[in-house]
């Protein structure tokens, strides 16, 4: 299906109406990890896919369509591998203390917040012993705003690595134009790309997922013959310390949310499509030492459709609007990612691309 539509204006996960984003980080000689937080204060429906072989999350079973909890009050994506789990507690914390949160008491304070995370892992790129803890989650949410556009080296995406380039934090969003019913739906992305796999086409020096292009928001060239050469020998040659024997698990985690009103059985939905659009531009996707995973969310400020005939349409041009708003998170991403250490970005490799 091929969906029409345009970015949302500020083509960002935050265009959703009911979604804020907040960053905390470390990046210095010692560290180089963060948390993300996707969080939804008045409380969003939500679900998960895990695909890759190596997952590392938290309060996942709690959004399987059969189970009580019908809402989540924030995700946290993070690095720290399973130490980062951590994060998550910090992020209760602060919704608690303001109130937000599954009630289980007679007085309003009495709640206990529903926050699902996921980890990567980027224990190599700092000193051993330096990873986030419940303060990072508590600093992200408290950091989280509507208009969150920060990409690249931040949160989660710190210490992220792509392949052979540095990976990071990237966000997306579609406004869809309503083919079949859902004009003017919003489904927006942040994802957090740390992958085995690569986010570049060796041929072209292009992202895998650069034709996925809306208005020119990439702003890319292919690279010359040269850059697209010597690219591909350095890949071949990854640095001893970031290689593949130095990180053995990797991880690309991220959240896709709508406005649009959805159970959660239809969020599974979206969020298996939106696996689609991480494969698209991490080749391969989904490893065994990938943890590969991605939360959906429905904040419900859009009614949904009224009739089987049109729900069906309706979700169905949510899923592609998903898989596709992923793939462009992945590219900003990946283009928005300075150096770490002996760690290259994209920009940095091919200059040409952008001059």
């Amino acid at each position: 299906m091929v969906v029409g539509g345009n970015p949302g204006r500020l083509n960002a996960i935050v265009d959703v109406d009911g979604v804020r984003v907040g960053h905390h980080h470390r990046l210095d000689e010692r560290w180089a990890t963060g948390t993300s937080a996707v969080v939804t204060p008045e409380g969003a429906a939500a679900a998960v896919d895990v695909r890759g072989g190596g997952p590392g999350t938290r309060e996942t079973d709690v959004l399987h369509p059969t189970h009580l909890v019908q809402q989540v009050h924030a995700i946290v994506l993070t690095g720290g591998s399973a130490y980062g789990l951590a994060a998550a507690n910090g992020a209760m914390r602060w919704l608690a203390e303001r109130g937000h949160g599954f009630p289980v008491g007679a007085t309003p304070h009495e709640v206990v917040p529903i926050v699902p995370a996921a980890v990567l892992f980027d224990l190599p790129m700092g000193q051993w012993g330096n990873r986030p803890d419940a303060t990072f989650g508590y600093a992200a949410c408290d950091a989280a705003t509507a208009s969150e556009l920060r990409q690249g080296n931040v949160g989660a995406g710190t210490g992220a690595v792509a392949g052979s380039v540095k990976g990071g934090i990237g966000t997306a969003s579609t406004v869809l134009s309503g083919e079949i019913s859902a004009a003017g739906a919003t489904v927006g992305a942040l994802v957090a790309v740390n992958s085995s796999g690569s986010v570049i086409d060796p041929a072209t020096g292009l992202p895998w997922a650069a034709e996925l292009e809306l208005d020119g928001e990439f702003g890319l060239r292919r690279p010359d013959g040269a850059e697209v050469e010597a690219a591909r020998e350095r890949a071949a040659r990854r640095p001893a310390r970031h290689g593949t024997a130095a990180r053995p698990l990797n991880t690309t985690i991220g959240a896709v949310a709508t406005d649009v009103t959805l159970n959660k059985a239809e969020c599974h939905r979206l969020a298996v499509a939106a696996h689609d659009g991480l494969a698209r531009a991490v080749r391969p996707a989904h490893a065994m030492t990938d943890g590969d995973t991605v939360f959906a969310l429905s904040t419900g400020r859009t009614p949904g459709p009224g009739s089987r005939e049109s729900w069906a349409g309706t979700l169905d041009e949510l899923c592609a609007a998903a898989a596709d708003t992923v793939s462009r998170a992945i590219v900003h991403a990946v283009l928005a990612a300075d150096p770490v250490g002996d760690v290259i970005g994209y920009t940095h490799l091919y200059r040409s691309a952008r001059e």
